[in-house]
């Protein structure tokens, strides 16, 4: 294809997906990849993101953190481009099956459930919507995810992320199905007949994913959608194996490889890690730096087995501190962590797993449970403040220098004893607490930092009296820029790159073919896209 960047104008896409984790995360990521090494400006964008797994950013116009989806900063990332609320404007943090915390524009502004939330959405559309033209005035290229499926018919009125985004903006949208879960053809057609003919309008393309085989075997279907559509598959990507890119729910903890690297340690012995997985867990990517580490085995738990066999346990953060401190109790890892921490077991609590170890937590906003105690495994107690903790700290911790950690969290943590673990360069404690063989920190994404990394799991390892030895070359940074261009690689390979930059350009395909049922037998002529 002639050279993105060689093109000027600004452009749009929006990657739907047919089902919830199709890809479309990766996708755009892939995407905004091969824009930005076309010489491309480009900038991510979902509208609407529901997931505990968050990141902070600055808010450029305030200079303030903000929080938004930690997929969008992982998108932004691949782009090149600096993560801001304006590319995730309405993020909703599941509290419970029924709630969630809403974050506009980086900042939380209320609670609601299902129902009220529908009220609530109204009032969001301008919000969208600017934040949506503020990154397109600004960037050549915004590339938007879509939120589970378009097909989603009974929460089309009102619709934020999906077709009514794409209806506001004339967006030309590609579709994306895992061919993995089988089913993709069908949901292709589905997804596009079940949609009103303005909506189908939009739809100008395929995308198969996930796909492992003989291409030869698969090329029939592709001309049969296409035939039966009106549309064709703009690409068949294939099955990208250790694929570890931050990801927006804890469904794709769902069958992880027990390591990122190599498998085998760089010492003489292994290093074994359990995870619990809590129910309403966030920013489990803590974990992904340790996975990326040779010979480091990671697995998740959900019950006391492998709480005691581990070389280290992780306690991670999560939305909902006191809800999952009862489960905890429920499920018998309560009694486990006590147990091993009495044994001198290493234990590292990270953010609401770190107020979880200590000794009360006195939680009047989230749960508004009152005070509760804790586990006692840290002389910690935790308050819960109105105003989210938003920030980007630095510090030294075990002598090495952490400035990859961030902070997102309502519970402020009082130390009693210990030990501080992050300290600042003058020798003052800033974060976490010490004690024995437990550890604790609110600060997400500090293992991120190499040497601090290294630095902890020789720590961990002394105390397992585990002879494994951390790599020396081992870079995360390095490894996550890797993978994004291992993205775009497969994206320039197997698809058309020149079809996709037709559609950010020039906008929906015109004339396109309508379905029935959603287009009725009276527009089933070239549908023209509509407005909201």
């Amino acid at each position: 294809m002639t050279a993105a960047g060689s093109r000027h104008g600004h452009g749009s896409l929006l990657v739907a997906g047919t089902t919830s984790d199709a890809g479309k995360s990766v996708l755009t990521a892939a995407i905004c990849r091969w824009l930005a090494r076309e010489g491309v400006r480009v900038a991510p964008f979902k509208a609407q993101n529901m997931s505990n797994n968050s990141a902070v950013c600055v808010d450029p116009r305030t200079g303030a953190g903000a929080e938004i989806g930690r997929a969008q900063a992982m998108q932004a990332a691949a782009a090149g481009a600096e993560p801001e609320p304006a590319m995730n404007p309405v993020l909703l943090k599941p509290g419970g099956d029924r709630s969630s915390q809403v974050v506009v524009l980086g900042r939380a502004v209320a609670d609601t459930d299902a129902l009220s939330y529908q009220d609530l959405k109204k009032q969001l559309l301008g919000t969208v919507l600017d934040a949506f033209d503020d990154l397109r005035s600004r960037y050549d290229v915004v590339v938007c995810e879509g939120a589970g499926s378009p097909a989603e018919i009974n929460l089309r009125e009102g619709d934020l992320a999906n077709l009514g985004l794409a209806r506001a903006r004339d967006l030309p949208v590609v579709v994306v199905g895992d061919i993995d879960r089988g089913g993709v053809f069908a949901a292709f057609h589905g997804t596009v007949a079940l949609l009103e003919a303005g909506d189908q309008a939009l739809i100008s393309g395929f995308l198969v994913n996930r796909f492992r085989g003989d291409p030869a075997l698969l090329e029939p279907g592709l001309r049969m959608i296409e035939g039966h559509t009106g549309r064709p598959v703009l690409g068949v990507l294939p099955y990208l194996r250790d694929i570890w890119l931050d990801a927006e729910d804890s469904l794709t903890l769902e069958g992880r490889p027990a390591t990122f690297g190599r498998a085998e340690p760089y010492g003489r012995e292994p290093l074994a890690v359990t995870v619990v997985q809590l129910p309403r867990v966030s920013n489990f990517t803590d974990v992904d730096a340790l996975m990326l580490e040779p010979g480091v085995e990671v697995s998740f738990t959900s019950g006391p087995r492998g709480i005691a066999e581990a070389d280290l346990v992780v306690l991670p953060g999560t939305k909902a501190t006191v809800s999952d401190l009862r489960w905890l109790r429920e499920r018998g890892i309560a009694e486990a962590l006590r147990r091993r921490a009495a044994r001198g077991g290493a234990v590292l609590g990270i953010c609401g797993g770190y107020q979880m170890l200590g000794e009360s937590i006195d939680d009047p906003v989230e749960s508004r449970a009152g005070t509760v105690d804790g586990l006692g495994l840290l002389p910690v107690s935790t308050g819960f403040a109105d105003r989210k903790t938003l920030a980007r700290p630095r510090g030294i911790g075990l002598g090495k220098k952490v400035t990859t950690g961030y902070e997102i969290h309502h519970g402020l943590v009082t130390r009693r004893g210990g030990e501080p673990l992050f300290t600042d360069a003058a020798g003052d404690p800033v974060d976490g607490c010490v004690s024995g063989n437990v550890v604790g920190t609110l600060w997400h994404g500090s293992l991120e930092s190499d040497e601090y990394r290294r630095a902890f799991l020789r720590w961990a390892a002394e105390r397992a009296g585990c002879s494994f030895t951390p790599a020396p070359d081992t870079g995360f940074a390095a490894a996550r820029q890797a993978q994004y261009d291992r993205l775009a690689d497969a994206l320039v390979e197997h698809a058309d790159t020149a079809a996709l930059w037709r559609l950010i350009e020039r906008g929906p395909t015109p004339g396109l073919r309508l379905l029935p049922p959603g287009a009725s037998a009276s527009t089933m002529t070239a549908g023209t896209s509509a407005s909201v």
